[in-house]
Order: structure tokens, then C-alpha cells, then sequence
């Protein structure tokens, strides 16, 4: 009997010891696992219960059972050996282990409801301290605006190329080396043969600051060991993970060129723990990992990628973070605060809507002055029917330290209705059918945040016009040109703008602003009420054409 035990011990062990070494090679595929057991509550609750039971039945003996009329009829499924006895021990080892998943599953889904609820408690309160309140909105860097929105870069961009083995990747924002903002993008293989033994070919830049010149540099002779794209252990992913495997790395990569050469850098998202009141987690910066071409990889602490001279300018912070950050401040006031029934909802805020379609999301990236990177998000009051702003919060990309602007008592109008406004303007467009308004971008001209958004035709080939609304009296100014553009960032009157004037109308709730003519002394003609949910268009009518149709309406 001893015998036999020790049999089935080392039999037991050797088999143990293989998987070890399959899992350890094979490591990067099994990192969430391991990574949400030493970083998530829930998690460790489930893995811990089940990897535990899975190794006591493992090295279990078999169990000397009876086999029931149940059991003989799975047993009959399992090949372990010709003894029913030991087949009825199968059945009843992959029944505990069931029965363990079970609870598991059930005990970490218990466990996370709070858990959860105070994580995004202790991140409000983290974010909240970390915050500085600023009276004034920063300035804008003029000179690099976002002009090209995503979609239409996508669009012109891949129709400039010609890659039959390769294809263009996700596109993300970094900075030039002459310091303008580009939608970056990875030349990685296409084709399941090319994933598997192709490598990507460097990387692409196109310039998103001008729509009258852009320029699109391609960066096409340097073959990247390891990139995005190919497959395994040839691909980033696998090789991040092998590198840094205690760290995650949930943003796009940021394709940049330094003297010539391009690179990959991927900000690193970690996991603190706290203790009280009970045990519970939140997301931490843990830095950037570089990607040479050669297939180095720098781990780089926050510090480290701040100093270094190949990532100057570029984002480290992660968008992940950011957006985990924005999304607790709705705990900010407490867990009960927040709840759906019993919550007073006091000063709770949410992040602001976006439609669909708009093609993007916050948080936005912008450039302020000084080349500065700013993740920046968009705040409205708790409630299905709020759209104003509440708040504006920046987050440095370089630093991770947010700064956010109250609004207050104003009522500053958000991106969805900025986007509305810009429909009304034009009720001759067909929206939806040959044009589309996208990518509302917080800009701030003279202290005041404006909605800068993209008309262009549903195909994303070209940008019709550039409209600018004001979030504060929902003015709104269309501008065709990348010089106008420029012009009014700089707080300049731009040559050829269409300038329609509205002031709003707080005292009176049957009108949500007027429309005011002014001759060209500046003297008020007109004011014309505009009630809650009309949606007026402006059409300039020369006076003799103004006549003529009068002339015909009345001979009729």
C-alpha cells in the first residue's frame, strides 16, 4: 500500500512539475491569470479556492467509492484506467472541483460588490487630493490643433499607401520630431503567413494639424523584432509581458520617430493594494516600456521615461488610468451617496456623453502651450437629463497630475449639444445622408472653452468645415482653413468666418437663448427668442433675391 502511494505521489509530482514548466514558458497567455490573483480581490478569491482544490485532488489517491448508476455513466467518458473504482474517482474529484468553482465563483462575486464600491471610493478620494482647482482654463498651443480627426486620417491615409504584405494598424497621437501632433500608426503584417513570419516594417506618421498641406512620413525601412501584428513570441504583447510580467499594459502602443528611427512605447498600468476598510485595490502608473527596433525593451519607471531623451514630448501617462480616475469621481461624496434609491446624489458627477458617431471618446488629447500633453475630460451633473458642464479635468500626460476647472454656477454647454448646435446651423445639410458632425475637441481661446468640431461627408474623405461653439453663450463660428483655424485659437478674428451671434436667456425658462443682430457699429437691431428644443438654421438671403421671392409668394 505504501508502495503503491509512493507510486502514484511521484507519478503525481512528475506531472505536476511539467505543467509548472509549461505554464512558466508559456507564461505571457496565462498573465491575466496570475496577474488578477495578486491584484484583484475577487480574483485571488476564485483562483486561490480553485487552483488549491485542484492540486489537493490532484495528488489525491484515488477514492475508494462505489460507483453509483451516475457516475458509471460519466466514468464511462474517462480513460484513466480499466478499474471502475478509480473511474468512480474521477467522477467524484471533477465533481468537487465543480463544486469548488462553484462556490468560488460564488464567494468572489459576493466579495466584489463592495469591493469594488470602495476601490472606486478610494480612488475618488486619491484623485480628489492629487487635484488642484484652477480659475482659468490653460492656454492652447494655436499652432497644434487637432484639424484632421481620426477618421478622415484613416481614410487618406491608407489611400496614400501601398503595402501588399502589410497593412496600417490602430492609430494613436504622438508627437513629431519638429513638435506637431500626428495620428501614428504601426506598419505591421496582414495575413495570417505574414503574422507568423513577417515583421513590422517601422512605423507611419500623418501630420493632423493641417488639412490645406498634410503630410504623411512614412517610416518604412526598419523591421521591428518583435511589433505589433505578429504572432506569439514574435509579437509585442508576448514579449511585454515576459519583460514586465507584474505590470499591464492596456493602452495602444504610441508609434514615434527620435533622429530618424522609430520606436514603440507602451505606458504601464499597475495595481496598489489597501487594507482598509476592507481589502481592495486601485490602478497605479508603473511607467513606460520602450520598444527598440532591434527588440530591446527598456522597463522604465516614471522617472526614467520623464528623463529620457527619446520619449521628450511624448505621452507616458496611461489613458486606461485616466479613464479609470474620471470614472470614480461619482464616489467622491461616498458610496451612498452615489447609489440609484437612497443616494442623495450631492455634487456627484459623471463623465459627459458623447453621441454615437461623434468618433471619439474621452478623455480627449490635446496640445496646450509649451508642447504640453493634456488628457482632458469633460464633466456633467448626475442625472439622465443634465448635459451641462459641472467640471473640466486635465491630467498631464508626462506627470499624471490633474488639475480641474468648476464651472460653478454657469451653465457651460457640453460636446453632445455642442454637436446639435452645429446641426441647426444648417437645416439645407442632409445630416446622416451625405455629411456627419464629428470629434467635438475642447479647445480654450481668451479663458473661454470652446466645442471644436468636423463636418465632413459620411465616406470621412475630406473636411468640409471647422465649427467652433462656444460652451458658455453657445455662439458658434464656421471656418473652412487651417490659417482661420489657427487664427481664431490665437484669439484672432479670423479672415472669412461665419460669425453667428447668441446670448443666452437665463431669466426666462420658455427661452433657451436669443439669436442677436447687430449692424456693423455693434448697435442690436433684433434679439429673436429661441425656445427649449428648436432647432434654428441661418440663411443669409441678399435683399433684391429677399424681394423677388416675396413678390412671387404673393402672386400666387
Amino acid at each position: 500500500m505504501a508502495a503503491s502511494l509512493r507510486s502514484h505521489l511521484l507519478k503525481r509530482g512528475v506531472g505536476f512539475v511539467i505543467v509548472l514548466v509549461v505554464v512558466y514558458l508559456l507564461r505571457p497567455l496565462f498573465h491575466p491569470i496570475f496577474y488578477d490573483m495578486l491584484n484583484s480581490p475577487g480574483a485571488l478569491i476564485f483562483w486561490t479556492l480553485t487552483l488549491l482544490a485542484g492540486t489537493v485532488l490532484w495528488f489525491m489517491p484515488p477514492l475508494d467509492t462505489d460507483t453509483s448508476r451516475a457516475a458509471a455513466a460519466v466514468s464511462a467518458l474517462f480513460e484513466e484506467s480499466d478499474s471502475g473504482e478509480i473511474n468512480s474517482s474521477v467522477v467524484v474529484k471533477l465533481s468537487v472541483i465543480g463544486g469548488v468553482v462553484i462556490v468560488a465563483l460564488v464567494l468572489a462575486g459576493l466579495y466584489s460588490v463592495p469591493a469594488n464600491a470602495v476601490e472606486e471610493r478610494t480612488l475618488a478620494q486619491q484623485t480628489m487630493a492629487d487635484g488642484e482647482p484652477v480659475d482659468t482654463f490653460p492656454e492652447m498651443n494655436a499652432d497644434n490643433a487637432r484639424i484632421v480627426p481620426r477618421p478622415v486620417a484613416d481614410v487618406q491615409t491608407r489611400g496614400s499607401v501601398s503595402y501588399r504584405q502589410y497593412r496600417l494598424g490602430t492609430s494613436d497621437i504622438a508627437r513629431t520630431e519638429d513638435g506637431r501632433l500626428a495620428w501614428s500608426y504601426p506598419i505591421q503584417p496582414d495575413g495570417f503567413r505574414n503574422m507568423l513570419l513577417e515583421n513590422q516594417q517601422g512605423v507611419l506618421l500623418s501630420d493632423m494639424t493641417s488639412m490645406d498641406d498634410q503630410e504623411i512620413q512614412a517610416f518604412d525601412e526598419t523591421p521591428f523584432a518583435i511589433g505589433e501584428g505578429m504572432l506569439l513570441h514574435r509579437g509585442s504583447s508576448w514579449n511585454l509581458r515576459k519583460s514586465d510580467f507584474w505590470a499591464q499594459y492596456r493602452d495602444d502602443a504610441i508609434e514615434f520617430v527620435h533622429d530618424g528611427k522609430p520606436y514603440m512605447a507602451y505606458p504601464k498600468t499597475g495595481h496598489e493594494w489597501h487594507l482598509t476598510p476592507i481589502p481592495h485595490t486601485t490602478p497605479t502608473w508603473e511607467g513606460v516600456a520602450l520598444v527598440h527596433p532591434d527588440g530591446t525593451i527598456e522597463q522604465l519607471s516614471p522617472e526614467e521615461a520623464r528623463d529620457s531623451e527619446i520619449l521628450e514630448g511624448q505621452r507616458l501617462y496611461p489613458l486606461y488610468n485616466t479613464e479609470r480616475r474620471m470614472e470614480s469621481l461619482g464616489y467622491r461624496e461616498g458610496i451612498i451617496n452615489q447609489m440609484s434609491t437612497i443616494g442623495s446624489h450631492e455634487n456627484e458627477v459623471e463623465v459627459a456623453n458623447l453621441p454615437s458617431g461623434a468618433g471619439n471618446e474621452q478623455p480627449f488629447v490635446i496640445d496646450l502651450e509649451g508642447e504640453r500633453m493634456s488628457y482632458v475630460t469633460a464633466m456633467e451633473p448626475y442625472g439622465a437629463d443634465t448635459r451641462g458642464l459641472d467640471e473640466v479635468w486635465f491630467i498631464d500626460s508626462r506627470t499624471g497630475k490633474p488639475t480641474y476647472f468648476e464651472s460653478k454656477n454657469r451653465t457651460l454647454t457640453g460636446p453632445e449639444r455642442a454637436m446639435g448646435i452645429v446641426r441647426s446651423q444648417d437645416s439645407q445639410t442632409g445630416w446622416g445622408d451625405n455629411f456627419v458632425v464629428i470629434e467635438p475637441i475642447p479647445v480654450f481661446v481668451d479663458g473661454q472653452l470652446w466645442w471644436h468640431s468636423k463636418v465632413v461627408p459620411v465616406d470621412s474623405t475630406d473636411i468640409t468645415r471647422h465649427v467652433f461653439v462656444n460652451s458658455a453663450n453657445k455662439e458658434a463660428v464656421s471656418l473652412t482653413s487651417t490659417a482661420e483655424v489657427k487664427q481664431f485659437l490665437r484669439g484672432e478674428e479670423p479672415n472669412g468666418s461665419e460669425d453667428i451671434d447668441t446670448e443666452p436667456a437665463p431669466d426666462d425658462d420658455t427661452v433657451e437663448y436669443y439669436i442677436v443682430i447687430e449692424d456693423e457699429d455693434g448697435t442690436v437691431i433684433q434679439r429673436i427668442p429661441i425656445k427649449p428644443g428648436d432647432n434654428p438654421s441661418i440663411k443669409y438671403v441678399p435683399a433684391e433675391e429677399a424681394t423677388a421671392r416675396n413678390e412671387s409668394q404673393s402672386g400666387r
